[in-house]
């Protein structure tokens, strides 16, 4: 379902010619009430005026999670406090939080964006959606609301965690979609098991899953345990929250909404604008925002831009599945690898569970930097022979070293021995900044 033909489905002409003139008023806005935009675009020698065509977006400085922290509170207000609706921000666990402040308006636009997510998911107004997403400052459980009351859907709002609980409402309620974390999605089918209950049963029709990158292995590991289709869905706190991207029934890219948050793709390196197909960093620019507008905002997530139109009828451009953030990459005897790149390797394997943490220290008589891949083994494959044990772990140590082209310590564990998480799931432990 397509659920605002009229702006998902622009002419690209018609589409250009807005978000242009929604760029144009943003840079002339945020210059007369932003003094830290005001003070970045004089030194970039940069006014409203050189914006002549969206190309030239390009001219315009890069916004920095640093700025965001720099800026705490409200040093990226542009408008007045008494038109601010609603507060959200980041943990804050690496450092000062970073705020997303809402007008009206801009609540608006988030429940639009979350309307047209839920509805690329199969919602509609008669679907009942259970929230299994955090509500409060963190932006998925209230991003999720609005959207599905903007489709005029029922709503659980249970939030995460209470698991026994979850699984007693989906069947209760008969919810046909449910949104949550996809390693959380993952645990309330290993409770659901240890609960008696066959999740196969419910209701259940679709999940929409985000918060954390994850790979296309896990998504059919959960759809096979589910039963249902997993659709991946992005946002962040800096931009809006969840609803700036979404996947269709395609389930091939994300849909960007981008007449209310306009996408790039850099070098992280030059800060060079790629062309669509090129893999980089993703930089958003919040067009429509008045709370707290962003220009070329770094994300740090890396993907493209599918040059390809979409089958679904959606003319909105799509980015791929993310591959991870530049700050998650780790670089193991000098080859670069993403988390998500192991988890895609370890569903694939027989004996193991899509559960792990790879711990990363720094070896203290050669000075180099060390990997260990901790990794759960299943029921099934779990065994009190050594020897099967042994051969379970070479297995795993040499498909990652035909596929990735890496050399990893490999430590199975007992099954059901790492942590569960109702939100994001904590993969790679760093003790070298401990």
């Amino acid at each position: 379902m397509i659920w605002n033909p009229e702006k998902e489905c622009m002419s690209s002409e018609a589409l250009q010619a807005l978000q242009f003139a929604r760029l144009k008023n943003l840079v002339e806005r945020i210059y007369n009430t932003v003094p830290f935009y005001k003070k970045k675009l004089d030194a970039a020698g940069v006014k409203s005026s050189d914006i002549q065509s969206l190309k030239d977006i390009a001219k315009l400085p890069f916004t920095t999670k640093d700025d965001l922290r720099e800026t705490y509170p409200y040093g990226l207000l542009a408008v007045p406090e008494a038109e601010i609706m609603e507060i959200h921000m980041s943990s804050g666990t690496t450092g000062t939080p970073v705020v997303g402040a809402y007008t009206a308006n801009d609540l608006d636009d988030w429940s639009e964006g979350m309307a047209r997510t839920l509805s690329g998911a199969g919602a509609t107004h008669n679907s009942i959606i259970q929230n299994s997403f955090g509500y409060g400052l963190f932006t998925g459980g209230m991003g999720v609301h609005y959207g599905a009351r903007k489709l005029g859907a029922t709503i659980i709002p249970i939030s995460s965690g209470n698991t026994q609980k979850q699984l007693v409402l989906m069947r209760d309620f008969k919810s046909n979609l449910f949104t949550c974390t996809p390693s959380y999605a993952l645990y309330m089918a290993e409770q659901a098991k240890e609960m008696g209950v066959d999740i196969k049963q419910l209701h259940l029709q679709a999940a929409c899953l985000g918060a954390e990158p994850w790979s296309e292995g896990m998504r059919e590991e959960i759809q096979k345990v589910w039963g249902v289709k997993a659709y991946d869905i992005y946002g962040l706190t800096e931009i809006t929250g969840p609803g700036v991207a979404f996947e269709c029934e395609v389930q091939y890219g994300m849909h960007v909404n981008e007449d209310l948050w306009y996408p790039e793709i850099i070098n992280p390196e030059t800060g060079e604008v790629l062309p669509d197909g090129e893999k980089g960093e993703l930089v958003f620019t919040t067009i429509t925002k008045q709370g707290t507008p962003l220009i070329r905002y770094r994300t740090r997530d890396i993907t493209f831009i599918i040059p390809q139109k979409c089958s679904c009828g959606r003319t909105t451009r799509r980015i791929h599945r993310l591959f991870g953030r530049n700050d998650d990459m780790l670089i193991i005897r000098g080859v670069n690898v993403f988390p998500s790149q192991i988890e895609n390797v370890l569903v694939s394997i027989k004996g193991v569970e899509p559960n792990y943490q790879i711990i990363v220290d720094r070896n203290p008589h050669t000075h180099l930097d060390e990997a260990e891949l901790q990794v759960e083994v299943s029921q099934e494959g779990f065994s009190d022979e050594t020897k099967d044990m042994e051969k379970l772990r070479n297995n795993i140590s040499n498909i990652m070293k035909s596929k990735l082209g890496i050399m990893l310590k490999i430590k199975l564990v007992e099954p059901k021995s790492i942590e569960r998480f109702t939100g994001k799931a904590k993969r790679v432990i760093d003790k070298r900044k401990l």
